[in-house]
């Protein structure tokens, strides 16, 4: 993949759609959350034109306190999941990542400066003054090996009216590894959103 990846989506908007575009503007995928759904379930296309299925991610319960998210491929074989740390995400962010049919964490995505998605948050929620937020705070997003070694960064970026990221890779990984820590990021940002 052509890093650094482009992870764009519109605040407007009633039902989350997440563009993902590589270094030189070529589409990666495409996500699109409905709305109204009791269990949440999240599909990727390739792009917007949603002809091509790539994967699907599914939360194993109805309430998203502590989650767990697998993501399958159109055959329905599971490539990795997500689950979020419940108490520990209300301060800041925090995800494990899981590999295909594994109960222990592979990577851990972290919040680098908590304060920044706090600060974020609360400007954001000020009539007239929030929509500056985003061109002051920007919340980083790393996921490490449980050595420590970071292998991604996804960093929120300045814009108006649309949430814009940009992700980095850090470190050496597999292209199943890379896969399930796009995906956990997917997720993240639609899980996220309202707080940073």
């Amino acid at each position: 993949m052509n890093y650094p990846l482009s992870f764009r989506f519109k605040l407007l908007a009633l039902s989350p759609q997440i563009y993902v575009q590589d270094a030189a503007g070529q589409p990666v995928c495409y996500v699109k959350q409905k709305l109204f759904r009791l269990r949440e379930k999240v599909e990727v296309h390739t792009n917007d034109n949603r002809n091509q299925l790539i994967c699907t991610i599914g939360a194993d319960r109805i309430l998203d306190w502590s989650a767990r998210y697998t993501f399958r491929d159109a055959a329905g074989n599971e490539l990795g999941a997500v689950g979020r740390r419940g108490m520990r995400s209300l301060w800041s962010a925090h995800y494990d990542v899981f590999g295909p049919n594994s109960t222990t964490p592979a990577f851990s995505i972290r919040e680098e400066n908590p304060f920044a998605k706090l600060f974020d948050g609360f400007i954001g929620e000020i009539p007239l003054i929030g929509f500056l937020s985003s061109y002051l705070f920007h919340p980083r997003y790393v996921a490490c090996r449980p050595d420590g070694t970071a292998v991604m960064r996804l960093t929120k970026k300045a814009a108006f009216f649309e949430g814009r990221f940009k992700l980095e890779k850090l470190s050496d990984a597999s292209d199943a590894e890379e896969m399930s820590i796009i995906l956990s990021y997917l997720m993240m940002n639609l899980l996220e959103r309202k707080r940073g």
